[in-house]
């Protein structure tokens, strides 16, 4: 897997409980926009760095017709989504 530490503009629910699902997100390229839809959520888990609480979302989605894993991320302080890996 490639790192990117993008930041993605992102669609996603959050219930009473705090568990978070995201839907899509949008990747914003120099030339054009692409958006992807999360198809499946392989795992959660949460990673704590000094002053930063990060949610871990292990994904997988078709890509140009290629099926793909990726990582994203969410920082909790700032409410901010990156894709990290794919």
């Amino acid at each position: 897997m490639k790192i990117l530490y993008k930041p993605v503009d992102m669609i996603a629910w959050f219930e009473k409980n705090g568990q978070i699902h995201p839907i899509k997100f949008k990747v914003a390229e120099s030339d054009f926009n692409q958006v992807i839809s999360v198809e499946r959520i392989q795992s959660i888990h949460s990673e704590k760095m000094p002053g930063k609480s990060i949610h871990v979302f292990e994904c997988q989605s078709t890509m140009n017709g290629i099926l793909k894993q990726y990582q994203l991320k969410y920082e909790v302080n700032t409410c901010t989504w990156y894709l990290y890996k794919i």
